[in-house]
Order: C-alpha cells, then sequence, then structure tokens
C-alpha cells in the first residue's frame, strides 16, 4: 500500500495538532470566554437583523459597513487600515503567509500563545522563542534585543497581556523592542478589554507597528472575528494573501450590531474584572498552590504539593474544566490556568480546587 502521508509537507507532519478539549456540560473555565450572554430583547432584536441576511449571496468582501462602526466604537486613528480575519488566528496565518520566505524567522515571547509557534512552523517558517523572566514572566529586554540582533527576524508577535501568564509587559520594553526590531512588530491585544491598555495610540508613531485584537474574549467567541490595524502600505500588502469573502454575512451582521450596544459588553467586561480580583484574592489565600496577578479574563496558578494532572483530573471529575499547562513550557510546572467565570462557576471552581489541593 502507498504511504500518500509522504506527500504532506514534513514541517506539518512534525507537529501535533492542536487539541481543543470537549466541555460536555461541564463548567467550562478553559479557554477564556465571556461567560455572559445577552439579555433576551437584545436577542430578540438581533434575530430580526440575522433574518434580514441574504444567505443566497456572498458577504460584503470589504465588510466596509462593518469597518466603519468598528473604527468609530473602537477609536481607531483616521489613516490607520483595519483587515478583519476569521478570528486572530486567521491573521496570524496571513501575516506568516506574506513574511514567510527563505531564512525568514518569526518570534515571540515564551510561554505565550501556542498559534505563533504552530503557524510560523507549518509553514516552515523559523521560529524563535524567547523564555520570560521567573517568577513574576516579565520580558526579558536584554534577550529581545540579542535575539532580534541574531536571527534578524521578519516577524515579531507580542500578546499585551499574555497568555497564559496573564500580565502586561513594561510599555517601555515594548517600545525598545519595536525601535530595535528588524521586522514588523504585532502586539496582540486578545485581552485589552480587561486590561484597559493599549498600543493603539502609538500607531502612528511606529511604522513597523501592528495592532491585532479578536472579539473572541469580548462575548463573541462563536462568531470567529479578529482585526488588525496598521499602516495602509503594509496591509495593503496583507489583503494580497487573504481569502475572499473570508468574514461571513452572520458574522459581519452580528458584530455590526452588537457594536451599536457596546456598552452591553463593557458592563460585562467590569463586572468579569470585579470577579477576577475576587476570584484571584480567595485563590491567594489558599495553601497549596500559587498565583499571579492577572490583566486578562484567566488566572495562573502552581500547584505546590500535586501534580497538575492530578489537580486537573480531580477538577474534571467534579465536572469543571480548566486548562493544564504542564509540558507546554519548562517554566510552566505544575502550571494550570483558569478562566474568570460566573460568581456561582467561580464558587464551584473554588471549592473544587479547595479538594484538590
Amino acid at each position: 500500500m502507498k504511504d500518500m502521508k509522504q506527500w504532506i509537507n514534513p514541517a506539518v507532519r512534525s507537529l501535533r495538532a492542536y487539541h481543543v478539549p470537549a466541555g460536555g456540560n461541564m463548567i467550562k473555565l478553559d479557554a477564556m470566554e465571556n461567560p455572559y450572554t445577552w439579555p433576551a430583547s437584545l436577542k430578540k432584536e438581533w434575530h430580526a437583523v440575522l433574518d434580514a441576511v441574504a444567505l443566497n449571496r456572498y458577504p460584503d468582501p470589504d465588510a466596509s459597513g462593518l469597518k466603519e462602526r468598528l473604527r468609530a466604537v473602537m477609536a481607531i486613528p483616521a489613516g490607520t487600515a483595519i483587515m478583519l480575519g476569521n478570528g486572530s488566528d486567521e491573521l496570524i496565518q496571513v501575516l506568516d503567509i506574506a513574511l514567510a520566505g527563505t531564512g525568514r524567522t518569526c518570534l515571540a515571547p515564551e510561554p505565550g500563545f501556542a498559534m505563533y509557534r504552530q503557524i510560523a512552523q507549518s509553514l516552515s517558517m523559523e521560529y524563535c522563542g524567547v523564555p520570560l523572566v521567573p517568577p513574576d514572566f516579565s520580558l526579558d529586554r536584554e534577550a529581545m534585543v540579542a535575539a532580534m540582533e541574531e536571527v534578524q527576524p521578519a516577524l515579531v508577535f507580542i500578546a499585551w497581556p499574555n497568555n497564559p501568564t496573564g500580565n502586561l509587559f513594561a510599555r517601555e520594553t515594548l517600545r525598545e523592542v519595536l525601535r530595535r526590531a528588524p521586522g514588523l512588530v504585532v502586539i496582540d491585544e486578545a485581552y485589552h478589554a480587561f486590561s484597559g491598555q493599549s498600543f493603539v495610540p502609538l500607531l502612528a508613531e511606529f511604522e513597523n507597528l501592528l495592532i491585532m485584537r479578536t472579539f473572541s474574549k469580548s462575548g463573541l467567541a462563536g462568531i470567529r472575528l479578529g482585526y488588525l490595524l496598521g499602516p495602509v502600505a503594509i496591509l495593503e500588502e496583507l489583503e494580497k494573501v487573504r481569502l475572499p469573502y473570508n468574514i461571513n454575512s452572520l458574522t459581519q451582521a452580528t458584530a455590526a450590531f452588537i457594536l451599536s450596544y457596546y456598552g452591553i459588553l463593557e458592563e460585562q467586561f467590569r463586572r468579569i474584572c470585579a470577579d477576577r480580583a475576587n476570584l484571584f484574592a480567595q485563590m491567594d489565600r489558599l495553601h497549596g498552590i500559587k498565583t499571579w496577578p492577572s490583566d486578562a479574563n484567566f488566572i495562573l496558578f502552581r500547584t505546590l504539593n500535586r501534580t497538575a494532572a492530578e489537580v486537573f483530573a480531580g477538577l474534571r471529575r467534579q465536572g469543571i474544566l480548566i486548562k493544564n499547562l504542564h509540558g507546554a513550557h519548562p517554566l510552566l510546572e505544575n502550571c494550570l490556568r483558569v478562566t474568570v467565570g460566573t460568581e456561582e462557576e467561580n464558587r464551584s471552581f473554588l471549592e473544587g480546587l479547595k479538594q484538590c489541593v
């Protein structure tokens, strides 16, 4: 029998698929989702909007109406271009495809978002990970500059706040990276709604700066929508790689609709931030774990007396699903990550965690 796998790119064959566990009927605190839905009256109005969408027609290829709404609500500066993606994952892929080539390198701090490495390596792009500094997972300015001088990366990804550690790197360190980087620098602001911090005001200052965001953490994970901000000249080149009609009509209609009621989401963000502070305070008092402060909608913690696998399994038996990060990076030994849920979900998690540790 012929081995058809021989035709698969060796770079792809060397990878492991990104595993997403089934949540079933569990309390799902593993994926940094907003736990809140919309009021019934708002859903009814949204249903009417969807009912008017012509599904027999292709979507607006440029999503121009959605971009206008996005620019107004998010205060995107005039002269800054906007590119939409099917989640931020597609935007990462577009960037890697556009910048990949012989000898080209993608660089990112680690531990960080797994897709930076996964997508780069799937495209046979060299990847360089720069370790963060324990115990607070700060960004090592000297190591970043040295790595950039050595490998001359075409592309640098920096999650801000960082996933999975939840911290904001020092702003001046990021400015230094932007000044010293030979290529493009993408500040991934997936969790900006919970940090209250952004590099958007600096887009005019740095010609190599791109800002990436997603609606997935804001309560719209199901519609898969991300957006990229940057200079017109750069995004015009990236548009050559973006597939046509990549943002479907239902996603465009839904996003444009909720942007008209963005205050409802902002109230949810404030609630999540308050619950995050309460959850952290209670976790920090527990014996048997080490907890790190977070500027995102999740909290990273390390088990001290049990293995991460034991705690993960113990919570799962109680119907609670979180993320086991042990093995993902040496700095994450026996670490787990929990998403901030509703008050009831957080209470169930805390009770379960106490039993496990």
